[in-house]
């Protein structure tokens, strides 16, 4: 029977297990948002999962969202992930980068001044952002022109060789959450016409374009995409989540990727519906489900094939060798929620193993 143990192959990608680390945003990068030792410690105490997913990192420069995130844009971001691959490679562990693009989702006191981007001029509402300013309201972006959108591209493309050049296993593409390509794909934050606005097929576009770009740098069988079509943060919703879903993880067959990333609900609890289901219908490559599994629920749905692997998130944070725990049935440590964005090892590199429990 298939468990959460069960080796598994995801397009280039050979898993030893099942039990993956989602992307996790946590604001440790050093100024320049380039990756430091904290960083390194960090994934390299949890290179026992089946696959790191490293956090959202910038694929260009100028669109920060949270401060202290990383970048892929600079030679010193290049470097800083470069210690970060080797680290995890010299403990046995696989890594790839989620390349990303904040959208809306960005603001002028995190990027010079610079106005954010988006598929419409919608802001964020009900929600402030982290500044050094403290909390802002998130303000009005600027609507991409259509001819702005292949410099888009471009930059992912770049992202994705500045990740092959840190020594990365291969690149998740974030088309999740609310940012730059969920806006464009949702039609609550895509109100525009022509080849990227109206229908789904044409919401999808940039989309299909980043995966074209990115396969075309790292072939297809080293690429994944996240995708939350339920997920209301970020202010974000579809009026038809359940057929959005369907339609995009048949579409995504044509690359033949190594993997779908699928976050099945909503944080807020704002919008419900099975996206799991249609999804593993659709799609025919390697499934991972995302949000709120157990060890035992995974366990249960990766036996019945609903799906092929499981990202853990706090759970992750919180145990660096979460692996160990869920074979030996042992206690958790309890992610600590206040600690989730402060800066330093506290909440991030303490949390200690059962090897480490043992010895105090």
């Amino acid at each position: 029977m298939t468990d959460l143990f069960t080796p598994l192959q995801a397009g280039e990608l050979a898993l030893p297990n099942r039990i993956l680390m989602a992307p996790l945003t946590r604001c440790r990068a050093e100024d320049g948002h380039v990756p430091g030792e904290l960083m390194v410690t960090h994934y390299a105490q949890r290179a026992s999962a089946g696959l790191l997913i490293a956090e959202a990192t910038m694929a260009m420069e100028g669109n920060s969202a949270f401060w202290h995130e990383p970048g892929i844009h600079s030679e010193a971001q290049v470097a800083g992930w470069k210690k970060v691959t080797d680290a995890v490679h010299a403990a046995g562990g696989r890594i790839v980068l989620q390349i990303w693009h904040g959208g809306r989702a960005c603001h002028p006191l995190l990027n010079d001044g610079r106005q954010p981007v988006a598929p419409s001029a919608l802001a964020i509402t009900g929600d402030e952002v982290h500044t050094p300013q403290g909390k802002q309201p998130y303000v009005v972006p600027r609507e991409l022109r259509d001819d702005e959108l292949p410099g888009i591209v471009a930059g992912f493309a770049r992202a994705a060789e500045n990740a092959r050049a840190a020594g990365f296993d291969g690149v998740e593409v974030h088309g999740a959450n609310g940012y730059l390509l969920d806006e464009f794909l949702r039609d609550g934050s895509n109100k525009r016409s022509g080849p990227y606005g109206g229908p789904r097929e044409h919401r999808a576009r940039l989309l299909f374009e980043v995966l074209d770009a990115v396969c075309k740098v790292w072939g297809s069988g080293r690429v994944g995409v996240r995708l939350s079509p339920l997920n209301s943060y970020n202010d974000m919703i579809d009026s038809d989540p359940i057929g959005l879903t369907t339609w995009l993880a048949g579409c995504l067959n044509d690359w033949r990727l190594a993997y779908l990333h699928l976050m099945r609900g909503d944080f807020f609890g704002q919008q419900h519906g099975d996206v799991v289901t249609p999804a593993r219908a659709a799609f025919r490559g390697v499934l991972i489900g995302n949000m709120g599994y157990g060890a035992d629920e995974a366990s249960t749905a990766i036996a019945a094939g609903q799906l092929d692997a499981v990202a853990f998130g706090t759970a992750f944070l919180a145990n660096p060798d979460l692996p160990e725990r869920i074979r030996r049935k042992a206690a958790l440590n309890a992610p600590d929620p206040e600690t989730f964005y402060t800066p330093g090892p506290q909440g991030y590199t303490d949390y200690p193993t059962l090897e480490e429990t043992a010895r105090n």
